[in-house]
């Protein structure tokens, strides 16, 4: 059976999936899923039936439907190993996931619009009081990341040596988000060196948010 992506172009969880998929060069059919706040299909039964929480991207497979985007990254990877997005040596391993869960559990969650849009309407923040809870979070993620590459010690191009890991498939989604936002990430001067060489990869190139068909033509 084919693998069925419910996705959408703007969505950094997505884009992690897109990256694996193409990295590991396996087919896949493209689904998209309007999250954008004129339609919202993702909060409508169709796809509630798919994922309960509502939230993108969902990979179907054999019958299967997955959430969250670590365990579809890791469920590729053990039935496509090749190339592996995890290093071998199980220290170096755990390196990786940590990275990578920084961004997914202590990082995303708190800039998610859907948090942001909480706050505005649950607790009255301002325009200017959102933005310094974003910049505020986006600091302390992004100094920490930079700070875990640092430690690892290795001399790159990417996070963890001189091939993608699943790192880099997190990092670029949320570091392209801060600075379509105009963030100050001069700070952050080993995160914006992998980003560079990410973004000149042919996989990350294709799972790019203006490589997918439902990118807007007048965007």
């Amino acid at each position: 059976m084919t693998y069925r992506l419910h996705t959408f172009h703007a969505n950094s969880a997505g884009r992690r999936v897109r990256t694996a998929l193409h990295l590991k060069n396996i087919p896949f059919e493209y689904v998209s899923v309007d999250i954008s706040p004129g339609s919202q299909e993702q909060l409508g039964a169709a796809y509630g039936a798919i994922n309960p929480m509502r939230l993108i991207p969902a990979l179907e497979h054999d019958g299967v439907i997955l959430t969250e985007s670590l365990a579809i990254i890791e469920y590729l990877e053990e039935l496509h190993p090749d190339p592996a997005l995890y290093p071998s040596d199980p220290m170096k391993k755990a390196q990786v996931r940590a990275f990578a869960m920084t961004v997914a559990a202590a990082i995303h969650p708190l800039n998610n619009t859907r948090v942001i849009k909480f706050l505005g309407q649950e607790y009255q923040f301002d325009q200017a009081a959102v933005a310094k809870w974003y910049i505020n979070w986006a600091d302390k993620g992004l100094f920490a990341l930079e700070t875990l590459v640092a430690r690892a010690g290795t001399k790159g191009p990417y996070c963890f040596g001189e091939a993608p890991t699943v790192a880099d498939l997190f990092l670029v989604p949320q570091y392209m988000n801060y600075q379509k936002l105009g963030l100050d990430l001069t700070a952050y001067p080993r995160l914006k060196a992998i980003v560079e060489t990410c973004n000149a990869h042919p996989a990350f190139i294709k799972a790019a948010p203006e490589n997918q068909p439902d990118f807007p033509a007048d965007a």
